[in-house]
């Protein structure tokens, strides 16, 4: 996929699979929700941004090592096949502020049907919701290394 694609792929799909390193080498999988956000020039665009429990594994996996790989996949058929893998630095934030700020864009994010934009406002009680996550949560910042991607669509069932 070329990088306008990525951008489009990563900006339809809802849940990211993030791999990070176990306590015993093994890969730690988990599925998480994520926000795309606009990077500064030259950067590859949009950087992935989640949140998540701070006392989950896998931010202890990422206070030992930063590391993790995402991937993002769609398609029923081998033919649909398609999906973009990414290997990032993590940056864990743990300020309020910046973890309720995230909270409430990636709940808006999702309080939309697919392929519509986010909601423009949370209901009182769903924003009141995030605010009380938020002191147990930390947002995840995925810093984009390199990237992988398919899309057998493309092959014209040629394999």
């Amino acid at each position: 996929m070329s990088d306008a694609e990525a951008a489009s792929f990563l900006g339809e799909e809802r849940t990211v699979t993030c791999a990070t390193t176990g306590p015993r080498g093994w890969p730690h999988l988990m599925p998480l929700w994520y926000v795309p956000r606009d990077v500064p020039p030259g950067e590859p665009a949009p950087r992935l941004w989640a949140w998540t429990y701070g006392v989950s594994q896998k931010v202890r996996n990422l206070e030992r090592d930063p590391r993790a790989s995402l991937q993002v996949e769609a398609g029923e058929q081998y033919q649909e096949l398609r999906g973009v893998m990414l290997e990032c630095e993590v940056v864990v934030h743990r300020d309020l502020d910046v973890v309720k700020a995230l909270g409430h864009e990636i709940f808006a994010r999702y309080a939309s049907p697919r392929g519509e934009p986010p909601a423009e406002s949370l209901p009182v009680e769903v924003g009141e919701m995030v605010d009380r996550q938020a002191v147990k949560r930390v947002a995840l910042e995925f810093v984009e290394l390199r990237r992988a991607s398919w899309d057998h669509r493309k092959l014209g069932g040629t394999y």
